[in-house]
């Protein structure tokens, strides 16, 4: 049994060790390369660090990136990434969260780490990248490992204002790999296009891969996305096979008229994940590329990104809605009432996820942890933990699973997720906002705060820009003398609604 995803970095050295593992526009790294840039930087890192300790890594969009987050797996930790490019406020709001002693950064983002609120130690990964590994040191550390042992923490939106730390096992990653890998048959003659920010979940798919199966990771560089032309020639001329995109990325190039131009003429897979797929748009891929698989995903961060898959097999419409689709293998989806009852084929409930990909919980937030993370209800002989997503979704007659929304205030908007409350805290902190209320108009994609008081559009907007991730920022704002109120004394959010346009 494999202990830590290190057993599979190196096998894949031992199998592949010439074979380019990572690329982008500047380098390209080996698996022999990537393995002993890891060792360094593990080594340095397992001189200082105590194993089992968090190392923060913000670096930015290269092929080094996945080396340090291996190489703080090599010193026996695991690794917290960060978006250098978030505003302050949200990063010392994660450094608060995860109360690191070591911060891991590339030269481009020193500057932006020595103006954090960090007290620890900041590690420059250029200074470290040629110093001597030691076997026995590293021997120690991988063997400090085990399978359930904390491999990395990703932040997600919490509805306190408050970013929350979901901390995934090399266990679920590596089950996770492995059930995706099966259905998109991912192998060693796989070049993947990676898309996702590195210290996004969905990115997980394009650092491992190559790792368990031998694949190799071209990382696409950002500019390119906004001009689809010249990202459709980088996927010819690296010859990209296969795709695991947010919803928002395969939607763009068809949608700003890509394929009138040229077509991605290597591709062979592409899954879609973070948000409903628009299947205007997959209609154009699937027109301009028939022999594709295409692959639509479900799930949450805490269920290790993707917990359902569905195999586009139909030919789509306009108005087509895609299934979610069935369980990955190792996965195991209940829907529940609100009364922690089971629903019969046909109804809705809530979707609930079990097995051994669910996350170890909320970082440094045990009460959270407990109210997600709770005992089946329908078991009450052993313990069975299930996730509770807050997602309402229904079983056919054939057993494929469909999405319905979510229960509660907490949205999918440009494939990150938010809870709306967060929103709302954050907007209470502007000077001059009395009260406020967001909602999400999801057809237009549009991201609504309603406020009272004083304040202008563009004192909230400044405020957001400087304090949050840009997919955070309220598209349309609207100023009430009073917010909308029930009989109850609740805010009426149907009566907000009406100002949707």
């Amino acid at each position: 049994m494999e202990t830590s995803v290190l057993c599979r970095l190196n096998s894949a050295v031992e199998k592949y060790g010439d074979k380019v593992a990572y690329k982008d526009n500047e380098n390209s790294l080996t698996f022999r390369q990537f393995n002993e840039l890891t060792r360094s930087i593990g080594t340095y890192l397992a001189r200082l660090v105590p194993a089992g300790s968090p190392v923060v890594v913000m670096s930015g969009r290269h092929i080094f990136t996945p080396a340090c987050f291996l190489g703080a797996v090599r010193a026996g930790c695991f690794y917290a990434p960060m978006d250098g490019d978030m505003p302050v406020t949200r990063l010392n709001q994660i450094l608060g969260v995860i109360k690191a002693d070591f911060m891991l950064v590339d030269k481009a983002h020193l500057d932006i780490a020595q103006g954090l609120d960090f007290r620890g130690t900041i590690i420059v990964m250029e200074d470290i990248i040629d110093y001597p590994a030691s076997d026995e040191l590293l021997g120690q550390r991988e063997k400090s490992l085990v399978c359930t042992s904390p491999l990395y923490v990703i932040f997600t939106s919490g509805s306190t204002g408050v970013p929350k730390g979901v901390i995934t096992s090399h266990q679920s990653l590596m089950t996770y790999i492995d059930s995706v890998s099966k259905v998109l048959d991912i192998n060693d003659t796989d070049v993947l296009g990676n898309q996702s920010p590195l210290d996004y979940i969905a990115a997980i798919r394009d650092i491992y891969f190559p790792i368990s199966r031998g694949a190799s990771t071209f990382v696409i560089p950002k500019n390119e996305f906004a001009v689809p032309t010249a990202l459709f020639e980088t996927l010819n001329r690296e010859k990209i096979t296969a795709l695991c995109w947010s919803v928002a990325g395969v939607e763009l190039p068809a949608k700003l008229g890509a394929f009138d131009v040229l077509k991605p003429e290597y591709l062979k897979k592409l899954c879609f994940s973070g948000s409903v797929m628009p299947c205007k748009y997959l209609k154009i891929w699937q027109e301009n590329l028939p022999d594709v698989l295409y692959v639509n995903q479900y799930g949450p961060t805490e269920a290790t990104a993707s917990c359902t898959y569905y195999v586009v097999k139909e030919k789509v419409d306009d108005d087509t809605v895609l299934p979610i689709g069935t369980p990955y293998d190792n996965y195991k989806v209940t829907l529940l009432t609100e009364d922690n009852k089971p629903v019969a084929t046909g109804e809705t409930g809530e979707i609930c996820v079990s097995g051994p990909i669910l996350a170890l919980g909320y970082y440094g937030n045990a009460a959270y942890t407990e109210k997600a993370f709770i005992q089946n209800p329908l078991n009450s002989n052993y313990r069975e933990l299930i996730y509770r997503t807050g997602d309402l979704g229904s079983f056919d007659e054939d057993g494929i699973l469909h999405f319905h929304g979510r229960m509660d205030r907490q949205i999918k908007h440009l494939g990150h997720r938010i809870e709306l409350g967060e929103i709302e805290e954050s907007a209470r902190k502007v000077e001059g906002v009395t009260d406020c209320c967001s909602l999400y108009n999801k057809p237009k994609e549009h991201l609504y705060l309603f406020y009272t008081g004083d304040a202008t559009s563009k004192d909230i907007v400044l405020y957001f820009r400087k304090n949050m991730p840009a997919f955070m920022v309220p598209r349309k704002l609207v100023n009430l003398d009073k917010l909308p109120t029930l009989p109850n004394g609740k805010i009426d959010m149907q009566t907000l609604k009406t100002y949707f346009k």
